[in-house]
């Protein structure tokens, strides 16, 4: 009997960490899981992005490589003066971004903690222009400044401590080797198929909307959106199960995005009138400022 009183303490464990290890994004103006802060998983985030840079071909001095500067710069300054909209001007600080186009045919994007993005040379055939870019700046930008890395780091680190937390009980409970892994493989698996997979697209999502919010601010077209993701669903065919994936499928994505178009348009407008009154918040003048390299 006393070995049963470890699983109500170990339950009590998981629920504190659970309820206590949050912060509020003033983005969405929800409460996300942050057991690692951004204090620390900054300067980790850098260190790995100088790696990577130092290890590929950072593309330099073309038409190209300063687009991608130019559209990461107007919506990293677009993000600013939305935070500015919703009160929190200040909440980049800590960001120290860099926006870098890599050499590599792969057609990909991607993004660190802070503010560290790599575009590959292969997706700007598909990205086609500016406007196309900002579809894939802005979201990646989005995922940076709603700190879903460190979400999803701590969606990780709660499932260990569950998965830890199941072992020490079922133990307790002096369960067979054989239940006890059988009780183990379901929870990962159940774990992924209803946790982490569905988190991963929960968050492609958001920053599919908020990055048609900051695209819209810095001046670009959101109707260009639903025709890149089109142009992904022509290039990847039928795919697989959405279910079983970490993205949304693209005809998805494609479709909640046109049906999303009105409203972030009318949120970017409210933003515009915001900046009319508070120039000082404008993209233009926040270009001119911040930690770009």
């Amino acid at each position: 009997m006393k070995k049963l009183f470890f699983i109500p303490v170990i339950l009590s464990i998981i629920f504190t960490v659970l309820f206590t290890a949050c912060n509020r994004n003033p983005i969405t103006g929800q409460s996300n899981m942050a057991f690692v802060s951004n204090s620390v998983l900054f300067p980790i985030s850098f260190r790995q992005y100088e790696e990577f840079i130092s290890e590929n071909t950072i593309v330099k001095g073309t038409p190209e490589a300063e687009m991608v500067q130019r559209v990461g710069n107007r919506i990293r300054a677009a993000a600013e003066s939305f935070l500015a909209f919703q009160g929190d001007a200040n909440y980049l600080d800590d960001y120290e971004w860099e926006f870098h186009l890599i050499l590599s045919d792969e057609i990909n994007a991607w993004v660190m903690p802070g503010g560290k993005i790599v575009i590959y040379t292969g997706i700007l055939a598909l990205s086609l222009d500016e406007d196309g870019l900002a579809v894939i700046m802005g979201h990646e930008i989005a995922h940076a400044i709603l700190n879903h890395g460190q979400q999803r780091m701590s969606a990780s680190l709660l499932q260990e401590l569950v998965r830890l937390g199941i072992y020490i009980g079922t133990t307790a409970l002096d369960l067979s080797a054989e239940t006890q892994a059988l009780i183990m493989a379901a929870y990962g698996i159940g774990s992924e198929l209803g946790g982490i997979l569905p988190f991963s697209r929960a968050h492609e999502n958001e920053a599919d909307y908020y990055g048609l919010i900051l695209m819209s601010i810095a001046g670009y077209n959101p109707q260009a959106a639903v025709s890149f993701w089109e142009r992904m669903a022509a290039l990847d065919g039928e795919g697989g199960f959405e279910w079983l994936s970490t993205h949304p499928s693209n005809e998805n994505r494609a479709r909640e995005i046109e049906d999303r178009i009105p409203e972030t348009r009318e949120i970017a407008n409210n933003v515009t009138l915001f900046i009319e009154e508070n120039p000082e918040n404008s993209p233009e003048k926040l270009m001119l400022q911040g930690s770009v390299k």
